[in-house]
């Protein structure tokens, strides 16, 4: 083929390559990890509450995953999954040692008895079909002896079962100390029925302009040390790049075309042994095309016929329309320029058809449920016929409701098939009878009422393809002006945008990266950028050329964020609003205190307004959002009962109680207060860990390592 032809051409190149490139990962590992046993790296992945987590070991579990995930998950997303695993074991461990939780050998066999992979084995089943304790211990007992590999995995199995049933006591023992009131569930029970009708007046802090909010940066950085839990930032970097990628120039383009060009007609070669100049035949007259393909094309011949849904979309209509033995082309499709010569057609070569089965007991395939028997399953497929061939009749509404094949959901559709694929009679009636003829065919499967849907004409496509790719020409080119604008920007760091724009490159920035992220905007999968933008030796400045799949990036740090506190600026953009908000608020509220609905109204330019049927539980106003202190104070006052200014999230609002509707009560508010008691157990697992992990001292140095 032709990339193989290619590669032979240039073996010397791609070994040269390819040892300069393990040199330089070598290298690179060495500085950016501390290789050659750096005292810093250390042999633990992490630490939590001064609890270590061994490499080692973590190697171990990540080996154990990555076998389990294949090929679903990034090496990142099991480092990942595996710690966050350890880190959970290590907090609820903790907790077990404290409280003396443990489980003893009854409990595990209890665990035991509750799951169904071993329970439902037979191997472990008394002749009564129930779990047998001894029989299971036996098991055990004979793989210690004669098969150790299998019981140390039964051992690490156990260890898992073990876990888990410490973890589902401990949750208990938390679910156990959870609980509501009556009182509670009355309350739950009025929050969500109990009604309320206001008029009001919302004067939004739209009215007044952010431009006449003054907020200082002294404000901002009060405001974080007031809330410093809703202002921690993780550690982060900022970047920006300018990618160099591979990619084919128009010179390329043109050369690959007549490249293509050049194999359609016949072509002369000199044979040495038969001293002689012959005729070598082009695309358009070969007689072997998968040798012919084989040789000169990126793709192998494909000797299938194909319907016109399986041909490139944007072509089909004129690749169907070609004579056998004509060409077209040189077109693009995808990466690809392709030329295509038509070498054979079948008029209704594909045929759409759909099914009614009935089958009948001991018919091929047939359900165990179906107990017809085969002159029963006759008789039924002709009424079935009859009903499927009268005027109106909906042949799929008939197969949904009466078939016994699988296709029965889909209204018997079989989709589009090729002579070959059915069993033979029904294949023969598909493809003996014109479209819309029903009829009635016998296979082994039972008997079928069978409606001809559609017909396709189907193809065989030669195809010679070339992939559109950069010469080495463009590829050497490339590579030198990456090389000339990182050289330039290392000797000039701070000219780094103004350098990319002289050449009219542009200048992407990636902010906010965190120390494990993988995936990078606009460049994919790039865990090393992640790295050495972490590395404790790159500073803010710094360049690095880093070689893609499909070119180059060359990156620069340009900031890095502090585990900690967020910053005045970086909080500025979150607190500013807020603080804007309140300001608005407490000089609405000076300018109208004491005014009446009306007057409040009036002296600010908007309208009193009416909303009916407000509800604790969801506290909306039409027309004003999400509201929840102002329903709040409607739902607490009495009626006719007018509020103080409230200070909303859309603006401050003044209100009067036009109408309460209480719901009736009820005798017994229990399923109210079971209710709130399953929310809360429901919930348990997640917060009760999260509260651990919370309070905890975690060490993470997993991106020293990944």
């Amino acid at each position: 083929m032709a990339i193989l032809e290619k590669i032979r051409k240039r073996t010397t190149v791609m070994i040269l390559i390819i040892g300069l490139a393990l040199f330089a990962f070598v290298i690179s590992d060495v500085l950016t990890r501390g290789g050659f046993g750096d005292p810093k790296v250390g042999t633990t992945v992490g630490e939590v509450n001064g609890e270590s987590i061994s490499l080692e070991e973590f190697r171990r579990k990540m080996e154990i995953a990555s076998s389990q995930f294949g090929n679903q998950a990034s090496s990142t997303q099991i480092v990942n999954s595996v710690w966050n695993q350890e880190v959970r074991t290590a907090l609820l461990n903790q907790q077990f040692e404290g409280l003396g939780l443990d489980i003893g050998p009854d409990q595990i066999i209890e665990v035991i008895r509750n799951n169904p992979s071993y329970t439902q084995n037979p191997q472990f089943q008394d002749e009564n079909g129930f779990f047998d304790e001894t029989a299971f211990l036996n098991f055990l007992a004979e793989l210690k002896v004669n098969a150790p590999q299998q019981y140390n995995l039964w051992l690490e199995t156990e260890k898992g079962l073990v876990q888990s049933a410490r973890e589902q006591s401990y949750f208990n023992l938390i679910r156990a100390g959870l609980g509501a009131t009556l009182q509670e569930g009355e309350l739950e029970y009025h929050l969500a029925n109990d009604k309320v009708d206001i008029r009001y007046v919302r004067v939004p802090y739209s009215s007044i302009p952010d431009s006449t909010i003054q907020v200082s940066k002294e404000d901002i950085a009060a405001y974080i040390k007031d809330h410093p839990e809703e202002y921690k930032q993780e550690a982060a970097r900022d970047i920006r790049y300018v990618f160099f990628e591979e990619k084919a120039s128009e010179a390329d383009r043109a050369a690959i075309r007549e490249g293509l060009e050049g194999l359609l007609g016949d072509g002369m070669e000199f044979m040495e042994e038969l001293d002689s100049t012959v005729v070598i035949p082009g695309f358009r007259s070969t007689t072997d095309m998968d040798a012919f393909l084989d040789r000169h094309s990126d793709t192998r011949y494909d000797t299938l016929f194909r319907s016109r849904a399986e041909l490139p979309a944007q072509f089909a209509d004129t690749l169907l329309n070609l004579e056998v033995g004509e060409v077209y082309g040189p077109y693009q499709d995808g990466e690809y320029f392709k030329v295509s010569r038509m070498m054979g057609k079948k008029p209704g070569g594909s045929v759409k058809a759909s099914h009614i089965l009935i089958a009948y007991q001991g018919a091929e395939r047939a359900n165990p449920s179906v107990t017809r028997t085969k002159e029963e399953a006759e008789a039924r497929a002709g009424e079935l016929l009859a009903e499927a061939r009268e005027e109106g009749a909906v042949f799929a509404e008939l197969a949904r409701a009466n078939s016994d094949g699988p296709s029965a959901p889909r209204g018997g559709d079989l989709g589009y098939f090729q002579e070959g694929v059915m069993t033979a009679k029904f294949n023969d009636f598909a493809f003996q009878n014109p479209v819309g003829t029903i009829g009635l065919v016998e296979t082994e499967f039972g008997y079928h009422i069978v409606k001809v849907d559609d017909k396709q004409d189907i193809v065989r496509v030669a195809t010679l393809t070339r992939l559109i790719e950069p010469s080495e020409e463009t590829v050497n080119t490339l590579f030198t002006e990456a090389t000339t604008f990182e050289m330039a920007v290392i000797d000039d760091k701070k000219g780094f945008a103004d350098k990319a724009a002289e050449k009219e490159y542009q200048v992407r920035p990636i902010n906010k990266i965190k120390a494990l992220d993988e995936n990078l905007p606009g460049l994919g999968s790039q865990r090393r950028i992640a790295q050495w933008a972490f590395n404790e030796d790159t500073k803010v400045g710094d360049v690095r050329r880093f070689d893609l799949n499909n070119g180059y990036a060359i990156v620069q740090l340009t900031a890095t964020y502090r585990e900690g506190p967020m910053s005045v600026e970086d909080a500025s953009v979150q607190v500013l609003p807020i603080l804007r908000k309140e300001r608005k608020a407490a000089q609405i509220i000076a300018a109208n205190e004491g005014k009446g609905l009306e007057e409040l109204a009036s002296s600010n330019g908007v309208q009193v307004s009416s909303a009916s049927s407000l509800n604790a539980k969801a506290p909306t106003i039409a027309g004003a959002g999400r509201e929840p202190l102002v329903v709040g104070t409607a739902v607490t006052l009495d009626t006719g009962a007018v509020s103080g200014l409230i200070k909303g999230e859309s603006g401050v609002f003044k209100l009067e109680v036009t109408n309460k509707e209480v719901a009736p009560n009820m005798e017994n508010y229990a399923p109210y207060a079971n209710n709130i008691q399953n929310s809360l157990g429901a919930r348990v697992l997640s917060e009760a860990f999260n509260a651990l992990k919370e309070r905890a001292e975690i060490v993470d140095n997993r991106a020293a390592f990944y």
